[in-house]
């Protein structure tokens, strides 16, 4: 299907015009002016996403909403975008969670405002840029430029350790990328083109698929990211602001899982499954290790941080089963952690912005003085654990019926973390919230704002409606996941 109106265009472009706009012409003197420009400026990106979800159709897993044109013509490269029921839904997720992230630093950021909502806006159209993109080389060139804006808010508006965090972030994640570019340039010079479905027709032979996939899987395990090159993240999340924060949680690390499932496996199918056991291993290793180091944490975001390592293990476990409920589980697992990590994190920024510490045992007592938070607090909290009627349980009891399809002790040890998961995420809350006010400043508190209490909301509504009724992102990545397996079950050893 080809769209007459260039919808993922506008997604993409409008928010990086805005964004370059604010650059332009923004400045601390006129803050209330770029603060409306940027929330415009998301929400106008925002619409098209709309029209995509409103348009899709899920009964094909043809591309849909295509646009092509000529790019680079010397080297056979195009502007090519479309989106399937594996890439559809992450769009209007970035779009929504960058509206989200600019009312976020409405009323906190008061230092280069213009820059500050210029880099969130830019960085949402380079991210549904890579979900979108059908060329190896423009999604290449996607991936890496979301390094650039994201360094930046890092190391500029983060933390004491800001500059560390943000060369550590872009270190790893850089250096991971270079063996992917190898890879894209070997598939270029084996089929004369840069598009991505041409790739996934290609034979290839088993000497040629394990160093391919192992060249993918440096850049996206990174980017997940998987143990043990996972340490990098708490480091980022600690420095980072709130929506930094919010957004490489929410976003960014899906941009690594969606690697796996655009290039890995549909290219190299033959090593995916050669390979698989040394994936699932690693994941079950970051979902069973990582949640036993998120419990002796003593910082808010560093444990959330490592909780959504955990989380994302459940995504590549779900990946390398192939079987439909482990791979669809693991999608909308994908996006339920974008709606859960994101509230979470928005949530300790509320407190953050009240007392600059994020760390646990500052607090105690919050629900006296903060009901209204403590409710939405908890409601978060418990999606985190994977309560039913909440989006956390949907894509983790998928993966794990998925899991016992493929091997009963490998669910076995993945449901028994959910008890890991239980534990880290209440202890936290029952140490922050509960208890007599032992502290003075905690004392002092004030409930939500109207602007906070929104915001809180639509994500909360947004939670509660994936884990209610899922069926929407079901019906819609039904047939791209058939058609990715069938695809993968096939030998392309030639």
């Amino acid at each position: 299907m080809s769209a007459g109106f260039p919808f993922l265009s506008a997604a993409i472009w409008i928010p990086i015009l805005v964004g370059g706009f604010l650059l332009a012409v923004g400045n601390d003197r006129n803050r209330g002016v770029v603060r409306g420009v940027a929330l415009a400026g998301a929400l106008l990106g925002l619409l098209p996403t709309l029209s995509i979800v409103a348009g899709f159709d899920g009964s094909t897993a043809d591309f849909q909403f295509t646009e092509k044109l000529p790019w680079i013509e010397r080297f056979g490269a195009h502007y090519h975008l479309g989106v399937d029921g594996l890439s559809m839904w992450f769009v209007p997720l970035t779009a929504f969670i960058t509206v989200i992230v600019v009312i976020a630093g409405w009323e906190v950021i008061e230092d280069r405002v213009a820059q500050y909502m210029a880099a969130f806006l830019i960085l949402s159209g380079l991210m549904i840029g890579v979900f979108s993109a059908l060329d190896g080389l423009l999604f290449y060139v996607f991936f890496e430029a979301t390094l650039i804006p994201m360094y930046i808010i890092i190391g500029v508006w983060g933390g004491p350790n800001r500059v560390y965090a943000a060369f550590k972030f872009f270190l790893y994640t850089l250096l991971g990328s270079l063996l992917t570019l190898v890879a894209l340039i070997y598939l270029y010079l084996k089929s004369g083109s840069f598009s991505i479905p041409d790739w996934h027709a290609l034979p290839l032979s088993m000497a040629e698929q394990v160093p391919i996939f192992l060249a993918f899987m440096a850049a996206f395990a990174v980017k997940v990211p998987m143990w043990p090159v996972h340490t990098w993240l708490p480091d980022a999340h600690v420095e980072a602001p709130t929506g930094g924060s919010v957004v490489l949680a929410a976003i960014m690390l899906k941009l690594g899982a969606y690697g796996f499932l655009r290039f890995s496996m549909p290219i190299a199918p033959d090593a995916s499954h050669e390979l698989a056991g040394f994936v699932i291993t690693l994941s079950l290793i970051a979902v069973v290790y990582i949640g036993l180091v998120a419990l002796v944490q003593t910082d808010m975001k560093k444990l959330v941080a490592y909780s959504s390592i955990a989380h994302m293990g459940f995504v590549t476990l779900g990946f390398f089963m192939f079987n439909p409920l482990g791979v669809q589980g693991a999608i909308l697992q994908m996006i339920s952690h974008g709606f859960i990590s994101g509230a979470m994190f928005l949530c300790i920024g509320v407190l953050y912005d009240r007392m600059h510490s994020r760390r646990i045992a500052d607090y105690g007592g919050v629900v006296n003085t903060m009901p209204m938070f403590a409710a939405f607090f908890l409601f978060f909290t418990m999606a985190n654990c994977g309560l039913p009627a909440t989006s956390g349980f949907v894509g983790e009891f998928l993966v794990i019926l998925g899991a016992v399809q493929f091997n009963f002790w490998i669910a076995f040890g993945a449901a028994a973390t959910l008890i890991l998961g239980a534990a880290y995420s209440l202890w936290m809350y029952k140490r922050v919230v509960f208890g007599a006010v032992a502290n003075e400043h905690v004392a002092q508190l004030n409930d939500v704002n109207r602007r906070e209490f929104w915001m809180l909301a639509v994500m909360a509504v947004a939670v509660l409606w994936m884990g209610v009724a899922p069926r929407p992102m079901t019906d819609a990545t039904d047939a791209s996941v058939t058609a990715l397996l069938k695809h993968v079950s096939v030998s392309k050893i030639r």
